[in-house]
């Protein structure tokens, strides 16, 4: 298991575990990022990132990118 931040740009992912305090696994599980879902880094900006999660394009932080392991 790794954080997101560590993948592979155009490989696809998936999610095992979403970490961090309850409002933001809530905020993350909003946004798609559900244990079993596929993600995919589409680019990644000084540690920001694009990611693919469930047919829709979201951009996190590399923070929040640390909390989602693949």
């Amino acid at each position: 298991m790794m954080p997101l931040t560590m993948v592979k740009t155009g490989e696809e992912n998936t999610i095992k575990k979403v970490g961090g305090k309850e409002e933001t696994r809530r905020f993350l599980e909003n946004l798609g990022f559900v244990v079993g879902g596929v993600v995919t880094v589409v680019s990644e900006i000084g540690g920001n990132m694009i990611v693919n999660v469930k047919d829709s394009r979201v951009a996190i932080g590399k923070d929040m990118a640390n909390k989602i392991m693949v």
